[in-house]
């Protein structure tokens, strides 16, 4: 697949000064299947400043692991990409395997989902936190205090015991500690963050969001928070971008947008979100199953769940366009949508 690329060569640029670290601009990810490829994610299109979080929403499927996977370079063997990926302006999509693994863990990290998984089990947690201090050629004794320091920041107690420890000897809440602490060890200026509290029950994930929020704003980080959860995303995030089927339906302000939507699909997660008040699950339920990028239909992907769906939405696909300072929905109809 080719690649359209306005950026220069991978390395050569620099960062305009005040100018966002990560942009996505028309980024295309096509995965190999049987008898030809599926498009995963199409046409994504967001930025991220310094010291931002931006909250990447949707259901199961809609493409933000993909995307953020897209910002590491982890992707599947064999997945095509095209469109702008920049780094700092830099050229991520042409730039070599040899670079992305000197940005990885250096100046862009990411906190896996679940961090049993992600973790040696063979390893200490001390021992994998300070494997990219070592590699650096830093001292012993310098590696140790600097892992102790970044597990004491990541609010594990004991960090001198603790990190003597395995991971299966942590709690769910005590591993993604370790996660972060281990994210942290490189000084990136961005950390990827995918569903990191998932697994958590409601106060662990209250304190992992909390713990989050305070070291981004006190190291002034970026952030790319993935989550299929709303309520995550306004707790932490300052923008937000809300996919549907491998594309972006609406991105702008998070509080903006949660509290006036433009977007039907944006409209259907709000009012999904479960009601404090209510003995119900959840207060208004999306209808339907949502799409795949494999079969994403035709028109607007959206227009088999969606309650304004017109014979305009079935045919043609709405492309994202202004619709308040700030903001950018996918609607033919966003007008309609907007309190």
């Amino acid at each position: 697949m080719s690649r359209a690329r306005t950026s220069p060569v991978a390395g050569t640029t620099s960062p305009q000064p005040g100018g966002p670290l990560l942009e996505a601009d028309g980024l295309v990810i096509d995965l190999p299947v049987a008898g030809g490829s599926v498009r995963v994610v199409d046409r994504v299109t967001f930025d991220i400043p310094p010291a931002t979080t931006v909250g990447l929403i949707g259901e199961s499927g809609s493409g933000k692991t993909m995307t953020a996977n897209a910002v590491i370079g982890l992707l599947p063997r064999g997945a095509e990409t095209g469109g702008e990926l920049r780094w700092r302006g830099e050229d991520l999509l042409g730039a070599s395997p040899a670079r992305r693994r000197r940005l990885r863990g250096h100046e862009i990290a990411m906190i896996f989902q679940d961090p049993l998984a992600a973790l040696n089990p063979t390893q200490t947690i001390g021992r994998q936190v300070g494997e990219i201090l070592r590699r650096a050629g830093r001292p012993r004794a310098e590696v140790r205090a600097q892992v102790l320091e970044l597990l004491d920041r990541a609010g594990i107690p004991e960090p001198a015991t603790r990190m003597r420890s395995y991971p299966h000897e942590f709690s769910g809440g005590m591993r993604q500690r370790a996660m972060i602490a281990l994210a942290l060890a490189g000084s990136p200026a961005l950390l990827l963050a995918d569903e990191p509290t998932t697994a958590l029950d409601v106060t662990v994930q209250a304190r992992i969001l909390r713990l989050l929020r305070s070291i981004q704003e006190d190291q002034g980080l970026a952030m790319l928070l993935v989550s299929h959860d709303l309520r995550v995303v306004a707790h932490v995030a300052h923008q937000v971008v809300v996919m549907y089927a491998g594309r972006v339906a609406e991105r702008g302000p998070t509080a903006a947008v949660l509290a006036g939507p433009a977007h039907p699909y944006t409209r259907a997660l709000v009012d999904s979100v479960p009601a404090v008040r209510t003995r119900t699950a959840l207060a208004h339920p999306l209808p339907g199953t949502p799409a795949t990028p494999a079969g994403r239909p035709g028109g607007c992907a959206f227009h088999p769940r969606c309650p304004l769906a017109r014979d305009r939405c079935r045919t043609e696909e709405p492309q994202a366009r202004s619709v308040a300072p700030g903001r950018w929905a996918a609607c033919h109809f966003a007008e309609e949508v907007l309190p």
